[in-house]
C-alpha cells in the first residue's frame, strides 16, 4: 500500500487545517503521527476501518477529529485551535491495531506534510 499524505501548509495560531492521506489501496486501521523537530514520531490519532472506533492523543483531543471515507480510500485529521507546539512533519500510516501507539507498529508510511503553527 502507498500512502500519500497533503494538505499541510503556514497557519496562525487558532487556526484550522485539513489534512488527507489518500491510499493506493484498502487499508485497515489508519493512524497521524507527528514528529518535530529534534523529538521523536508521536500518535496523534488512529481510526479503524469501519470508521466507528477512534483513539486520540491526549494533547491534540478536542483540537482533532480523525475521519476516513473508505469508498476513496482516503483519511482525513481535521486540526482546529491549532498551537505552535502542533507544528511538526505529519505522518499517515497504516497498521492492524488502532490501540498500538507505537510507530513501529504501523507497517506501510506516507512521505509526510509539513505544518507550522505561527504564534
Amino acid at each position: 500500500v502507498q500512502l500519500q499524505a497533503s494538505g499541510g501548509g503556514l497557519v496562525q495560531a487558532g487556526g484550522s487545517l485539513r489534512l488527507s492521506c489518500s491510499a493506493s489501496g484498502r487499508t485497515t486501521v489508519m493512524g497521524w503521527f507527528r514528529q518535530a523537530p529534534g523529538k521523536e514520531r508521536e500518535f496523534v490519532a488512529a481510526i479503524s476501518r469501519s470508521g466507528g472506533t477512534t483513539n486520540y492523543a491526549n494533547s491534540v483531543k478536542g483540537r482533532v477529529t480523525i475521519s476516513r471515507d473508505n469508498a476513496k480510500n482516503t483519511v482525513y485529521l481535521q486540526m482546529s485551535g491549532l498551537k505552535p507546539e502542533d507544528t511538526a512533519i505529519y505522518y499517515c500510516a497504516a497498521g492492524l491495531s488502532i490501540w498500538l501507539r507505537g510507530a513501529n507498529e504501523y507497517d506501510y508510511w506516507g512521505q509526510g506534510t509539513q505544518v507550522t503553527v505561527s504564534s
